[in-house]
């Protein structure tokens, strides 16, 4: 099997891994409320963006790639 779809395979499980713990609930009480996460309310509106929680997720998977393809 090629390097390619080893990463891949790895990849597609953690993916399905972080669903799984999400899905249990598993850090619902910090996703999407860690400081610097913009949220707005206004009468009904609402509006979330999770700005720190995206950026720590990104970090986190770019340094799972880094690490997978040594």
């Amino acid at each position: 099997m090629s390097e390619f779809g080893k990463l891949l395979i790895v990849v597609g499980l953690v993916i399905a891994s972080v669903g799984l713990l999400l899905w249990l609930g598993i850090g619902k009480s910090w996703l999407g409320r860690l400081p610097g996460d913009i949220h707005y309310t206004k009468g009904e509106f609402s509006f979330r963006f999770p700005l720190v929680t995206c950026l720590i997720i990104s970090a986190v998977m770019t340094l799972l790639v880094w690490l997978f393809r040594k």
